[in-house]
């Protein structure tokens, strides 16, 4: 038995970081799908298949919110908390949720473990590991729990106090962490409270703060001046506050909907997936925005996915420094050419990801047309949520493929591609030579 575990710390000590949270990943939606399938969590006269077991449980880790099957009517008050565990774990991360356990039982936090947490939360140096995890986890806390108090409001006009502080706290959970899971029942999601102003600005809240990133909070806090900030906090901020802005008034002339609507649906498209009103509805003209919005997604070290807000915001600025003949800089600070590099190589891979999924989908369900596949891969990449309701319909190699693209969109395309081998630059290089672009 020592040799057993002593082979697999070895194991486990080889591994590049990316490798281990996708393992750890990994683990988690495996467990998830199994503690799912338990009769303990399925509903008295419910079925829930295993191909179904596993799309829920990846979708709940990778705070996407598509859904087979309708949470509220399948799953029994233990399966909705398993839910609910595996959207936190999801939306927080595998790493910071396994150091917060670390401190919790009073151990002492290691290298690897510190190396795991900046892979992870996409930072610089390696200084502060802990000290970040432990604002990480109060944040969320205090974040849920106001947005838990604030629905609570709402929910306790339709349900007993007991049903509705159940349904607050998962949808604070689930808004926080930009998961469109609802446990409402019925496959309505919000569309029963597209009216009420409250519910929709506490969501809208819930999602924008999950969504922006915890070093950009954490920034704000810090300083609680714009012209302060960081570079990455004032790219986040800005770009997120055009992208809303964008996407609202786009949708409001598109859409045959209420600006309360335009807005919500604006926010929520950027990785969340929560809806006020019937997405399968939508003219092509909305569903092009909203696919739009979904594939640039939230910002680095958030609860979000897609390409990142900051990512867009570095792709504008190179378009705009080569019109000018420039150096690529924002704010009065040059953007450093690997960043560039990085943001291309991620919206390369990104786009790639999407097209090849979207044109198996069209291979596998030629019944759906293809707006409505592109839109369902691009909303399991950005693990966004989002759907024109052709989920449940989906055959079970269909449902694979969502499956595995909701997966590399949570992670990354970077941590996808670095996970197979990670190998230091070479000192000697070729010989340079031009190659005509354009």
């Amino acid at each position: 038995m020592n040799i057993i575990l002593e082979s697999g710390k070895n194991f486990f000590k080889k591994q590049s970081p990316a490798r281990l949270i996708t393992l750890g990943f990994a683990f988690v939606i495996l467990t998830g799908a199994v503690l799912l399938k338990l009769p303990i969590s399925v509903r008295e006269g419910a079925e829930v298949s295993w191909i179904n077991s596993l799309f829920t449980s990846t979708s709940a880790v990778c705070v996407t919110g598509l859904i087979a099957i309708d949470t509220a009517e399948h799953f029994t008050v233990f399966g909705r908390t398993v839910v609910a565990m595996l959207i936190q774990i999801g939306g927080l991360g595998v790493t910071s949720v396994g150091v917060g356990i670390i401190l919790a039982a009073g151990k002492r936090v290691g290298f690897k473990e510190r190396l795991l947490v900046k892979e992870a939360m996409n930072v610089n140096g390696i200084k502060g590991m802990v000290l970040l995890v432990k604002y990480v986890l109060w944040m969320t806390l205090c974040f849920e729990t106001a947005g838990a108090v604030l629905s609570f409001f709402v929910f306790v006009q339709k349900y007993s106090p007991l049903d509705a502080l159940g349904i607050s706290v998962f949808h604070s959970i689930a808004a926080f962490n930009n998961s469109g899971f609802d446990i409402l029942g019925g496959l309505t999601n919000l569309i029963p409270y597209q009216d009420n102003v409250l519910l929709n600005l506490t969501t809208c809240g819930l999602i924008i703060f999950g969504g922006l990133g915890f070093l950009v909070i954490l920034d704000v806090l810090k300083t609680r001046s714009f012209k302060r900030l960081c570079l990455h906090s004032k790219a986040v901020i800005l770009t997120s506050a055009v992208l809303i802005v964008a996407g609202t008034v786009l949708l409001k002339c598109t859409e045959q909907i209420t600006w309360l609507g335009a807005l919500f649906q604006s926010v929520s498209a950027r990785t969340a997936g929560f809806s006020t009103y019937p997405i399968g509805k939508f003219t092509s003209a909305g569903l092009f925005v909203l696919t739009i919005l979904m594939f640039i997604g939230a910002s680095p070290g958030s609860t979000g996915g897609g390409i990142k807000t900051s990512t867009m915001f570095v792709l504008l600025n190179v378009v705009k420094s080569t019109a000018t003949n420039q150096h690529c800089s924002a704010f009065r600070r040059k953007i450093p050419d690997k960043v560039v590099s990085k943001a291309f190589m991620i919206s390369f891979l990104s786009l790639l990801v999407v097209c090849i999924s979207t044109l198996v989908m069209c291979i596998l369900e030629p019944d759906y047309s293809f707006m409505q596949l592109l839109f369902e891969c691009t909303s399991a990449f950005g693990t966004v949520g989002l759907s024109t309701g052709i989920t449940p319909d989906l055959s079970v190699a269909g449902k694979l493929v969502i499956i595995l693209t909701m997966f590399i969109g949570r992670l990354g395309t970077l941590t996808i591609i670095t996970m197979w081998s990670f190998k230091q630059p070479a000192n000697a290089v070729f010989t340079e030579e031009n190659i005509t672009i354009g």
